[in-house]
């Protein structure tokens, strides 16, 4: 039994995915060669392309299975525990606080090991 995955593309899924980067570039190039038309209808223009080209690659095999992957993850997503807000304060300010010591800590150090230094290579006066 050959249980070889094949992950050869089609050409079809080739073409479709070659379709979708002209359709964006599309966008992209009419954004640049119409300056004269107003900034907000260009700017449109690109985001329609954008998602016309997101539909397209979404009909080829890869784009499926992206899609599935981020169906996955939204299902995935929905699983986790989130902390409550008390939760979350507490930790931030654990960790607010730990930050806090820390940076005195490192500063004290520095002052010690600049006050030792100091005092073997006698430039302390």
């Amino acid at each position: 039994m050959d249980t070889k995955v094949q992950s050869e593309s089609t050409l079809r899924d080739k073409a479709i995915i070659l379709l979708a980067v002209g359709v964006f570039a599309g966008g992209v190039w009419a954004y640049y060669a119409y300056p004269e038309v107003s900034l907000l209808l260009r700017v449109l223009g690109v985001l329609v392309g954008v998602a016309l080209a997101v539909l397209i690659a979404l009909q080829s095999a890869q784009g499926q299975a992206l899609w599935s992957f981020i169906h996955g993850s939204r299902v995935e997503l929905l699983k986790v525990v989130w902390p409550t807000r008390e939760e979350a304060l507490q930790t931030t300010g654990a960790v607010f606080i730990f930050a806090i010591l820390m940076g005195l800590f490192f500063w004290l150090l520095d002052l010690f090991l600049l006050w030792f230094t100091r005092f073997l290579t006698g430039q302390g006066g």
